[in-house]
């Protein structure tokens, strides 16, 4: 069944809102990775929490002009407002009053979500306006989502998409130097304003397929994994865009094959599961190839040890280092070093001795800071220069 779900085969709804969540998810990474590589994560925070007064006064309002109030289009219209009031708050609370930005953001969105909290329950108390399952939005969910919402939230996900590709040079130029983007001429207040503007624009979008507290999660989470994948930031944006719409996709097609399960935590979920695979698997940053990289230093660790006591003519009692050195051939079975193993003790003490006397040489000694015991003075040193070490060596190898 969920082989159905994933190709698209559960019937039309489930469709759209497969379709709806990636490209939801596809904008919510990408604006999430501009917004992560800029350190102003806890933004997101604040932003979503603010919508929910906007959602409960939109609601009243269309129940007052006579509507239901269940709207989707005027009640993210509401969340935009009361989320841009409150992004305006935070900005002026940090600009005029000693709150840093971390406090101004605790202290909106805690009042602003309180507000919206206590709308709620004012709203349940009334007998009009379809009222049952506006809650849902704080969690999301997609039950009875009708064609014209899942091309709404498309829509809104596509048109933030296109806008941040379009801005994509002077926020990765203000994430990275604020000082040289201004010195070039860029606004950086108003750029980072815009940058607000398209997360506040993603937190709208996604209020009913994920909710307003989990789409925080899907803002940060992608651009978190796609950061253990590579280390340039046009490739960390791609690839959280990319990890955000497949993690909307799988978990709205997941949650179609049990409908007992809402969306937006699902589609959390998988996020933190291709978030957890990144954590272990990444090529560069992942766990396992950090144990790969700890392992290989430290068996070069314990051959060069090892080889340098057979150099000195001293026992190995290292049990690591004993195995290391019989599995290279260079010792036997009795602890006596091969003719292979001799002559690699022989080559590693002769390194060390050039490094010693590198360390002595009046034009070439801020070149022995590259000595961390493992690099070999080859790789640092030209023919001609080592050559002139070794005139400064004894006949047995040592410093004269």
């Amino acid at each position: 069944m969920l082989l159905d779900a994933l190709t698209l085969q559960l019937g039309y709804n489930a469709t759209l809102v497969a379709l709806g969540a990636a490209a939801l998810g596809l904008a919510a990474g990408t604006v999430g990775a501009f917004l992560f590589l800029r350190q102003r994560a806890l933004v997101s925070d604040a932003i979503s929490h603010a919508t929910l007064p906007g959602l409960a006064c939109a609601f009243l309002l269309m129940v007052a002009f006579g509507g239901e109030g269940r709207n989707l289009a005027g009640l993210m219209a509401g969340s935009a407002v009361s989320a841009w009031i409150g992004l305006w708050l935070t900005a002026w609370l940090t600009r005029r009053t000693r709150l840093s930005e971390d406090a101004a953001i605790g202290a909106v969105l805690s009042v602003f979500f309180g507000l919206g909290v206590v709308l709620l329950t004012v709203i349940q108390t009334m007998s009009a306006g379809r009222q049952a399952g506006l809650e849902s939005f704080l969690l999301g969910s997609t039950a009875g989502m009708l064609q014209s919402d899942a091309l709404l939230i498309a829509a809104g996900g596509a048109l933030t998409l296109a806008a941040t590709l379009l801005l994509r040079r002077p926020l990765l130029m203000i994430a990275f130097d604020e000082g040289y983007a201004a010195q070039r001429g860029l606004n950086v207040p108003a750029f980072d304003m815009a940058l607000m503007t398209l997360v506040m624009a993603v937190t709208v979008t996604g209020l009913k397929i994920v909710g307003l507290i989990l789409i925080v999660a899907l803002l940060i989470i992608p651009p978190v994994a796609a950061r253990f994948w590579t280390d340039r930031a046009p490739h960390v944006a791609m690839l959280s865009g990319l990890i955000g719409g497949a993690s909307g996709y799988a978990g709205a097609a997941l949650s179609a094959t049990a409908p007992q399960l809402p969306t937006g935590p699902i589609i959390v979920l998988t996020s933190f599961a291709l978030f957890t695979l990144s954590l272990i698997a990444a090529p560069g940053r992942g766990v396992l190839a950090i144990v790969v990289r700890h392992r290989r230093l430290q068996r070069r660790v314990h051959l060069r040890q090892g080889l340098l006591a057979l150099a000195h003519g001293q026992p190995v009692y290292e049990d690591l280092t004993r195995r290391m050195l019989r599995a290279n051939g260079l010792l036997r079975a009795d602890g006596v070093p091969t003719e292979r193993g001799r002559a690699r003790a022989a080559q590693e003490a002769l390194d060390e001795a050039r490094w010693q006397a590198l360390r002595r040489a009046p034009h070439l000694s801020e070149l022995a800071a590259r000595d961390d015991g493992l690099t070999r003075i080859e790789d640092i040193l030209t023919r001609d220069q080592i050559a002139t070490l070794d005139t400064r060596l004894g006949p047995k190898g040592t410093v004269a």
